[in-house]
């Protein structure tokens, strides 16, 4: 994988990267090599417009029916978190679950008419719709986005409620400390140039409020020849992972039912010169017999645990604007 990337980046070729959570499993391939069976959009750069797609807007009300893991059975993974971060071997720990759901249409369609700054159709076997950008690489300066702090935007004075919350700031701050050490493994000069902004992102029918912050960091010239030898020891994502990086993992492995697989990896693209890529969440897998949705949150000693309940089930969406 790593001289794959490397090799790539030294000849300057156009190419697309997915990589699963435990960085074991990647598609890596020239963009000029892409079939019909993978689409992307990232941030704006695209293989496919919607025009050549001619899928009419065909959703039923309501768009997604879930069928969702019982609080009882989250509150055992939640108090296995807990009883961790009291015993001092995580202080941050993204948890998730699978969710089976029913939707009365394809993955194409919903990944051709979701709205989503970073979105990916993968071989009809999942897609993605993220709001969260992971790295991009510009200019020699390598900067990540990490987001944490979600927020219904219609509830009253919601900008102001998510920025004073003190679970919120301290989750948030968790992952500023660990990105910024992890993007100093691979750049200089690293700093923290905008500190918990908030964007705004559609969820279904409700629009949310996110908390995001800015890290950068200058690397050498020579960085696409590196391309393997930067990514890789940045992953998993810390927004998606926790601090300690490692620990955190092994419990996050103990403490889930499931295998994450390609949820909550990354993937991107490298044009030649600059390079942008995702973490791959609000996604759903295809399997035989049903769908999946992948969801979670970030579970901090003061997180409640009908609040991060909720939070993993409110995750569960199709940015879609439903036409009447």
């Amino acid at each position: 994988m790593k001289y794959q990337l490397n090799e790539l980046g030294r000849q300057r070729i156009p190419f697309l990267f997915i990589i699963d959570f435990d960085v074991q499993n990647a598609y890596i391939a020239p963009l000029a090599s892409l079939d019909n069976s993978i689409y992307f959009s990232i941030d704006g750069f695209t293989n496919f417009t919607l025009k050549s797609f001619n899928l009419p807007f065909k959703f039923q009300q309501p768009l997604i029916k879930k069928k969702v893991v019982s609080l009882a059975h989250y509150q055992q993974a939640f108090n296995r978190v807990i009883a961790e971060m009291k015993a001092g071997n995580t202080y941050l720990l993204n948890l998730t679950f699978p969710t089976e759901i029913e939707i009365k249409t394809t993955l194409l369609n919903i990944f051709c008419w979701s709205q989503a700054q970073f979105k990916l159709y993968f071989q009809d076997q999942f897609i993605t719709f993220s709001p969260e950008r992971f790295i991009k690489i510009a200019n020699n300066f390598i900067t990540t986005y990490p987001m944490k702090g979600t927020i219904d935007a219609h509830l009253p004075q919601a900008r102001e409620k998510i920025l004073a919350d003190e679970k919120e700031m301290a989750e948030h701050t968790m992952v500023v400390d660990l990105l910024r050490n992890d993007l100093s493994i691979v750049a200089k000069q690293v700093r923290v140039k905008r500190f918990r902004y908030i964007d705004s992102i559609i969820a279904g029918h409700k629009t949310l409020l996110q908390v995001s912050s800015e890290i950068s960091g200058v690397l050498e010239n020579n960085w696409p020849e590196r391309l393997g030898d930067i990514l890789l020891p940045l992953l998993p994502a810390g927004s998606i992972s926790g601090a300690p990086k490692k620990k955190t993992v092994e419990i996050i492995k103990a403490v889930e039912s499931y295998q994450r697989g390609f949820f909550t990896g990354i993937f991107g693209y490298f044009d030649g010169q600059k390079l942008d890529s995702a973490v791959m969440i609000r996604f759903i897998e295809k399997h035989p017999e049903q769908l999946i949705y992948k969801s979670g949150g970030g579970i901090t000693i003061d997180s409640d645990l009908n609040r991060e309940y909720e939070e993993m089930l409110a995750k569960i969406y199709l940015p879609i604007h439903y036409h009447e």
